[in-house]
């Protein structure tokens, strides 16, 4: 494991550059690549940004301006013709193809928006990244994997209905702002679940591995992990993987289930 990944963990959330950090993701599975040629296309970008709306100080104004350079400008769109693509969640390959995953996408548009000075977050909205430009009350949500289209509440009534179930209503913690660690997790959590869907659960368990070390306050991803590892047959990391869990919850429910799982696994081993 990649000590800059490892360093990640030790980060305070704020203190995270996205962009950089996701790159240092894809590293691990492009060890050749130069990692700075991708920054300067980023910075590049935001140059360009600030070049051509150096008044742009409405959330709406600011939201289309992004719009412009990302999409129209630059042709980087949502990939919904080979939307399971792995390379859709890589950001050296969203960056090179100009297409990817909503969460990728997202993860564009807040550090382009961040590196000229402008409040941009993702939000947590079920299997498809937003993102908010502005602040409350006069910000705006947009769409980056359609084009960087701003979404008023029938669009987001819309997208809910279409991602979540036709029955389900915008909730606030679809509009909730994801951390920075949260947004690289989602990340590589697409790249995961794809794998364990092609039955390649050694790829699901390194990427586990890669979310854990930079994100290990994360309870769900040590029991994810430690299913994989035991599915692998490795019952003794299995163990340490629980163990790991059991550290990041006081919940009691929780607690016991994962002691369950403990005692379970000791007897296998035994």
């Amino acid at each position: 494991m990649s000590d800059a990944i490892a360093h990640l963990g030790l980060l305070e959330d704020e203190a995270i550059p996205l962009d950089e950090a996701a790159l240092l993701l894809a590293t691990l599975d492009h060890p050749h690549v130069e990692v700075d040629a991708y920054l300067d296309q980023i910075a590049e970008m935001a140059a360009e940004l600030l070049a051509r709306a150096p008044r742009a100080v409405a959330a709406r104004d600011r939201a289309e301006q992004l719009a412009t350079l990302i999409h129209r400008q630059h042709g980087f769109r949502g990939d919904s013709n080979d939307y399971d693509n792995p390379a859709n969640a890589d950001l050296f390959s969203v960056i090179d193809r100009r297409r990817g995953l909503p969460v990728a996408l997202s993860i564009l548009y807040v550090a382009i928006a961040r590196r000229v000075g402008w409040t941009a977050e993702p939000l947590n909205m079920p299997g498809h990244v937003l993102v908010r430009v502005g602040r409350e009350p006069d910000a705006v949500v947009v769409d980056p994997f359609d084009g960087g289209a701003i979404l008023d509440g029938h669009g987001l009534a819309r997208l809910v209905a279409r991602v979540v179930g036709s029955h389900a209503t915008v909730e606030a913690e679809h509009l909730a702002p994801l951390g920075n660690r949260a947004v690289l997790v989602r990340l590589l959590s697409n790249q995961a679940a794809r794998a364990r869907r092609a039955g390649d659960l050694d790829r699901a368990l390194t990427l586990h591995e890669r979310m854990t070390s930079f994100a290990p306050s994360f309870t769900g991803l040590w029991w994810e992990r430690a299913r994989l590892e035991q599915l692998l047959g490795h019952a003794r990391t299995a163990r340490a993987s629980l163990g790991a869990m059991l550290e990041t919850t006081r919940d009691p429910a929780l607690r016991s289930r994962i002691r369950a799982a403990l005692d379970a696994l000791a007897r296998s081993i035994n």
